[in-house]
């Protein structure tokens, strides 16, 4: 029997937003192994149901981060292997996901952002759909001040989609993270809720 996903945090024209779940990870991992291409070498989304298990636990329980899928509105859900698993109402096919990490309360009030679109929906404009709703639900239930997204250099689908949404880039960070097998520098971008909330 399928799942029926939780209903959208927020909602646009065509995606709406909504918390990772356990029952995601048959489509999650199918659309994560038909990315792989679109996503090296740049992202490695959890693409075997154990990871995934292991992936979306960090993201349900630990309060410093925050995980969001991006789902198509009015379409259907498929079962891991292509075939449909029926409608869904509040929920949509995958279209890609984007992690808060690092949250940071008290007088920082701040997240770093991850994202990551599946090969289906790549060059469709909804993920920028989706980073705006997930910025717009930081700055207000979340009630963060500023967020940061770390961009290696190369990755120009990345940055085109940081700055499409209102991200400034504000400087660059050599070996940041380690990604890929070797420490890669970073370009970092980011935006605060006044830049929203004015614009």
């Amino acid at each position: 029997m399928p799942h029926t996903p939780p209903r959208h945090l927020a909602e646009g024209p065509r995606v709406g937003i909504r918390h990772f779940s356990h029952a995601d990870a048959a489509e999650f991992t199918a659309r994560a192994r038909q990315s792989k291409d679109l996503h090296h070498p740049w992202l490695f989304p959890p693409d075997s149901v154990q990871a995934y298990e292991a992936y979306a636990t960090r993201l349900i329980e630990d309060r410093t981060k925050a995980g969001f899928l991006v789902c198509e509105k009015d379409t259907e859900a498929t079962d891991g292997a292509g075939g449909p698993a029926g409608p869904v109402p509040d929920g949509g096919s995958i279209a890609g996901f984007v992690n808060i990490n690092n949250i940071v309360e008290g007088g920082f009030l701040s997240g770093a952002l991850g994202y990551g679109a599946f090969a289906h929906a790549a060059g469709r404009g909804l993920m920028r759909e989706g980073l705006d709703l997930v910025v717009r639900y930081a700055f207000g239930p979340m009630r963060l001040h500023r967020l940061e997204i770390n961009v290696q250099p190369g990755n120009a689908a990345s940055i085109a989609l940081a700055r499409a949404c209102g991200f400034h880039l504000e400087g660059f960070s050599p070996r940041m993270l380690y990604i890929d097998g070797a420490w890669r520098d970073h370009q970092r971008w980011a935006i605060t809720a006044e830049t929203v909330t004015s614009g």
